[in-house]
């Protein structure tokens, strides 16, 4: 897999800002990061700023762009600190979707697994491929998606921010989960370039679709 660098913190910037047990935010985020592409062997993209893709045909694609249909209740509804959010995962044919109440805001991070898989547990250290929608608690905005792309991402889990990492780590590979992480667990400073502010909750809808322990 080539490895995708999703929230990166400040020792290698979010593989690049610290080792995820101990990195600290306080570089991340900013108008210097830039994308790149890249081996497993070195630094590579933002998860705000996709790879590039090959080309996959959108029925063919494990993360599919297709919106959701009508489906009822939302698999998971959570009041905030201000607002409220309703997450409907992902399925086979179509992309989760995430409805905000704005500004969504939490005052600490929580987890929800929308439905368990059947695959081995994913250690905190694991290098994972998955698809991902995450969406802006202030407004309710999508910052960014694989599922717009069509195509999974991989990253390690030690080079993420520490919200990414707390809602993937010891689920099963298979699952799909939601997350509303508080700031200190994203990006403190604000991304300027995924029109992320200091402060904001941000929400994502995570679909794990294989892990790689070293």
């Amino acid at each position: 897999m080539a490895a995708v660098n999703a929230f990166r913190t400040s020792s290698v910037a979010v593989v690049a800002c610290a080792a995820l047990s101990v990195m600290t935010l306080a570089a991340c985020g900013s108008d210097s990061d830039t994308a790149t592409a890249s081996t497993s062997s070195s630094p590579v993209s933002d998860v705000f700023t996709p790879p590039s893709i090959p080309e996959t045909k959108p029925e063919d694609s494990p993360c599919p762009p297709a919106a959701p249909a009508n489906t009822g209740a939302p698999e998971w509804t959570l009041p905030g600190a201000t607002g409220s959010v309703a997450v409907t995962g992902a399925t086979d044919k179509t992309a989760p979707q995430i409805d905000v109440e704005a500004p969504f805001s939490v005052t600490e991070t929580q987890v929800q697994t929308l439905k368990a898989g059947d695959g081995p547990v994913v250690a905190e250290t694991a290098t994972v491929l998955v698809c991902y929608m995450g969406v802006n608690g202030r407004d309710g905005s999508v910052f960014d998606s694989s599922y717009q792309q069509g195509a999974p991402v991989d990253f390690s889990l030690d080079g993420v921010v520490p919200g990414f990492q707390k809602a993937i780590a010891g689920q099963k590979v298979g699952s799909t989960v939601a997350v509303a992480m508080v700031p200190a667990d994203g990006y403190p400073e604000g991304q300027p370039s995924a029109g992320i502010q200091p402060g904001d909750t941000l929400i994502f809808a995570i679909k794990i679709l294989d892990a790689t322990s070293r």
